[in-house]
C-alpha cells in the first residue's frame, strides 16, 4: 500500500513525542526517498539529527527546509542552534537576526509567524480534505495557504500535485513552473512540470523537461519511467535544427548557358 508522506510525517512526529528520534528519522528518510518530501519533513529531521548529536546532517536538512521556504523560522532559530554549538558563531547570528527580521514582518494583516502557522494549519485541512477524497475543497484549502505563504514553494508543490489529480492539468503545470522558476534544483517538481507538460497535450515540451532531469539526476528511476512512457506515445524524441542550406551562387553552372529553343 503506498502510504502517503503526510501520514508517515504524522508518525514520525509521534516518535519524536516519545523521544524516540532514531524511529523518526527512519520514518522521515522514508519520506525523503519517496522523492516527496516537503519543508516540514525536512525541518523535523534535522530535529531529529540534531537530537541524536547527529548535526552535520541536522544541518542539512534545515538548509533544505529553508529552500523550500526561506521563510521558516523555526528552521533558522533550530539552524542558529545547530551552528552555535558546531563553534559557527557568525553564521549563527545571522540566521537569528534574519529570524527576527521574518517576525517582524505582516503578511495579510498578520505577523510573518502567525500567517505561516495559519498557512500550514490550511494545509493540513486541504490534506485531511484530499484524504477523504474532496479534491476540490482540498485544492481550495491550499489555494488559501499560498495566499498567507506565497514563498512556500513545498505548499505550492502539493498544490501541483493535487491539481493533477483532479485532471487540471494546465493549472498544474502553471504551479510547477512557478516553483522551477524560482528554485531550479527542486528537481521533484521539474519532474512533475514534465508530467503536467505530458497530460495537457505537450508531449514535446515534456520530452524537454524530462531530458534535462536526466542530465541532473541519471539515477532516478521515475524519469526514465517517464521517458519510456513517452516513447510509447510516439512523441518524436528532441533533435537539433537542420543547417540551412547554403546559398545559391551568383555564377551560372558549368556547361554554359541553355540554349534557347
Amino acid at each position: 500500500m503506498d502510504v502517503s508522506p503526510e501520514h508517515l510525517v504524522g508518525q514520525a512526529r509521534e516518535r519524536f513525542q516519545l523521544h524516540d528520534y532514531y524511529g523518526a528519522i527512519h520514518l522521515l528518510e522514508e519520506v525523503l526517498a519517496s522523492g516527496r518530501a516537503f519543508a516540514d519533513a525536512h525541518h523535523l529531521l534535522g530535529l531529529s539529527y540534531s537530537l541524536a548529536g547527529q548535526n552535520d546532517k541536522a544541518l542539512a536538512q534545515f538548509d533544505q527546509a529553508l529552500e523550500l521556504n526561506p521563510n521558516y523560522i523555526e528552521a533558522l532559530i533550530h539552524r542558529a542552534i545547530v551552528l552555535n554549538e558546531l563553534g559557527r558563531e557568525d553564521e549563527a547570528d545571522a540566521a537569528l537576526r534574519r529570524a527576527g527580521q521574518l517576525s517582524g514582518e505582516t503578511r495579510r494583516g498578520f505577523s510573518s509567524h502567525v500567517a505561516a502557522t495559519l498557512a500550514n494549519l490550511r494545509a493540513a485541512l486541504g490534506d485531511a480534505y484530499a484524504e477523504a477524497g474532496d479534491l476540490p475543497e482540498a485544492i481550495a484549502q491550499y489555494q488559501a495557504a499560498l495566499g498567507l505563504g506565497p514563498t512556500f514553494q513545498d505548499l505550492r508543490y502539493k498544490l501541483g500535485r493535487l491539481l493533477l489529480d483532479s485532471g487540471r492539468a494546465l493549472q498544474a503545470r502553471e504551479q510547477f513552473e512557478l516553483i522551477v522558476r524560482d528554485q531550479p534544483h527542486f528537481l521533484d517538481a521539474a519532474a512533475m512540470l514534465g508530467l503536467a507538460c505530458f497530460l495537457a497535450g505537450d508531449g514535446l515540451s515534456a520530452r524537454a523537461v524530462w531530458e534535462e532531469c536526466r542530465e541532473r539526476r541519471p539515477e532516478d528511476p521515475r524519469v526514465e519511467a517517464y521517458l519510456a512512457m513517452l516513447a510509447r506515445s510516439d512523441v518524436p524524441p528532441s533533435t537539433p535544427p537542420l543547417p540551412s542550406p547554403p546559398a545559391a551562387s551568383a555564377r551560372a553552372p558549368r556547361g554554359g548557358k541553355r540554349k534557347k529553343t
